[in-house]
């Protein structure tokens, strides 16, 4: 009698140890969607000679989005201003719009260092403004990579950029056993004797 006590302690056992795993994997499938979100960017953004935007500095923030803009006038005065989340997601949206017509240097390859303000913005915190989807619908875009690459001199983007070429690329993994992914199958079956 006493083993078949044991047995029902082992199966409630088991049974409440598959449902807090179940749960706590539940749990930690929200904190990654939550974790997965675009975070939001503090920019530093420099006008060029050109007229041109270029970003030079670039960090996630846990706060809301905002932009330093260094400009420079006629005389060669530079002018600092802050730009406010609500700011950088109207001038984003306005450039993405721009971009769906066809009308955005976007689209185009990069003919010089830099963007327009709204382009700068747009390559730079384009996913943390606007959304997830629209950033992944950009990034498929090549010429909108290359004019994100062009206009985004950060230590930040240039590491994240080397990260991510790194995943991309095609790694051969090695198997217990050493071979690189090469696979030979052979079988062979008999039936009756």
């Amino acid at each position: 009698m006493k083993h078949i006590v044991s047995a029902k302690q082992v199966i409630m056992g088991t049974a409440g140890l598959a449902v807090l795993s179940a749960l706590s994997g539940c749990q930690s499938s929200q904190e990654e969607s939550q974790n997965a979100e675009a975070p939001n960017k503090f920019l530093v953004v420099e006008q060029q000679p050109n007229g041109k935007y270029v970003v030079i500095e670039e960090m996630p923030t846990t706060g809301p989005s905002r932009a330093i803009i260094h400009e420079t006038d006629e005389n060669g005065t530079v002018h600092e201003r802050v730009m406010t989340e609500g700011e950088m997601k109207a001038l984003a949206d306005q450039e993405y719009k721009k971009m769906q017509d066809g009308k955005s240097e976007l689209n185009s390859e990069p003919k010089s260092e830099g963007l327009g303000l709204g382009g700068t913005i747009l390559a730079a915190a384009g996913g943390a403004l606007l959304g997830n989807m629209i950033a992944n619908s950009l990034m498929n875009n090549t010429n909108f990579r290359k004019n994100q690459d062009a206009s985004n001199k950060s230590a930040y983007h240039r590491s994240a950029s080397q990260s991510g070429s790194k995943a991309s690329s095609g790694s051969s993994k090695k198997s217990f056993f050493g071979n690189s992914g090469s696979r030979s199958s052979s079988s062979s079956s008999s039936f009756g004797g």
